[in-house]
């Protein structure tokens, strides 16, 4: 199952594994310190690369009632965050408590839940204000580790309740609270008052004429045309022809505040011929209004003889100017956005190559030391060579010496035997 899961691989194997155990011993790592089991280098790890969606989360205690004065370096910053295996909905769950660089809880369990509740959600800490057993594998039951509990009991139960519907679970939360805080934290969000004017003008735009138009704020313009005046020329009826428009809320933001500058704009006009002869009312009816990329908004025929409008010219320039300032800046904000992807993405392939080159610079490490070794011991059994050849060098130079004084020795008997022998014939 480590080997399916391997972000989970030391939570499945800390209890009967003294590598898995020790690679997660200690938060940080002081320079030049190794720990070498079995003759091979522990690898240490941090659970924190374990965990996606983590989240920071600090806690200050609370002084004790025995008087002693509050620490202001008594804080503890707790990570928490979800398995990267949280998907697979199998139980882990705990939080990795450290005491002064030093492992003390391992996946410490405070939420024991009878469902699935909590499953997935790990967490790592450094709590230096709660007082160690003497074995180092547990904190004395104090009155702050039962509050440390609670609450961490507490970020667990907040942290799950408000992202379990995001690795599969049901959501725990109101589904309509939990769907408005996603597009409020959505790019495309709009506030509910802007949703609210859209729907109203869509209502408006979609409503045909009646003879209560005056009592829903349009205005009875020429013969039987109807101008509303929320949206300048938008809504119209004539007897003798049908309704055209579009919705306006199918528009782009451009487009919107371009079509109600040239409402208020059409509004004016229609103030001002208010009184004029049907002709101009007329041609104030049939005007089309196009928007700025060309598209036509609204056209209203009331009678094809009479020939179209024209806005004023220094109006539409300036609304075009504004336009263009608006594209302008919405292709700024874009690449902007572009260039701040590209640059996470270059990041990105760094630490990369980062990680890439620190493995194989110990690799490298690695290897230059095991040849030293094999050097060392080369030298070690040259040294016994020559030590021994010397030792039988010199026990055969002295059997050499042994021998020549033994023949010397057999010489002078041999001596004195003759000189005996000598004088024994001459007597």
């Amino acid at each position: 199952m480590a080997k399916k899961y391997p972000n989970s691989r030391h939570f499945l194997t800390y209890r009967h594994s003294l590598r898995c155990y020790v690679s997660i011993l200690y938060l940080r790592l002081p320079p030049n310190f190794r720990i070498i089991l079995r003759g091979k280098d522990v690898e240490h790890h941090n659970i924190v690369n374990d965990m996606m969606m983590a989240e920071e989360v600090t806690y200050r205690p609370q002084p004790t009632t025995d008087g002693v004065p509050r620490d202001t370096n008594m804080v503890a910053v707790v990570t928490v965050g979800f398995v990267k295996d949280a998907t697979a909905h199998f139980d882990i769950q705990g939080f990795n408590v450290y005491h002064k660089n030093r492992l003390i809880k391992p996946f410490w369990r405070v939420w024991n839940s009878a469902g699935s509740d909590g499953r997935g959600v790990i967490g790592v800490l450094e709590a230096n204000f709660v007082e160690p057993a003497h074995d180092k594998q547990g904190f004395e039951r104090t009155t702050v580790l039962a509050r440390l509990e609670n609450k961490l009991l507490s970020m667990q139960k907040t942290y799950w309740y408000t992202n379990c519907h995001k690795i599969g679970y049901a959501p725990r939360r109101n589904k309509a609270q939990i769907e408005r805080e996603y597009r409020e934290s959505s790019p495309e969000y709009t506030p509910s008052s802007t949703r609210s004017k859209q729907k109203l003008n869509t209502k408006d735009n979609v409503k045909s004429y009646s003879p209560a138009s005056d009592n829903q704020g349009g205005k009875v313009v020429g013969k039987g045309v109807s101008v509303n005046a929320k949206y300048g020329n938008g809504n119209a009826y004539n007897g003798r022809s049908r309704e055209i428009f579009e919705e306006p809320s199918s528009s782009s933001p451009e487009d919107t505040s371009y079509e109600n500058e040239v409402s208020r704009v059409r509004r004016r006009k229609v103030n001002e011929n208010s009184h004029s002869t049907p002709v101009k009312d007329k041609e104030i009816a049939s005007c089309p209004v196009k928007k700025a990329n060309g598209g036509t908004l609204q056209e209203l025929d009331v009678d094809s003889g009479v020939d179209p409008c024209t806005l004023d010219g220094h109006v539409l320039d300036q609304m075009k100017a504004e336009n263009r300032q608006l594209k302008e800046s919405l292709e700024k904000k874009e690449g902007g956005i572009l260039s701040k992807c590209n640059l996470e993405r270059e990041l990105q392939l760094e630490r990369d190559k980062y990680k890439s080159l620190k493995t194989k610079l110990q690799e490298a490490k690695g290897r230059i030391e095991e040849l030293n070794k094999e050097q060392e011991s080369l030298i070690d059994i040259f040294s016994e060579e020559r030590d021994r050849r010397d030792n039988e060098e010199e026990n055969l130079r002295k059997r050499l010496r042994d021998a020549s004084n033994l023949i010397e020795e057999l010489r002078e008997r041999a001596r004195v035997l003759e000189s005996k022998k000598s004088r024994s014939s001459k007597q």
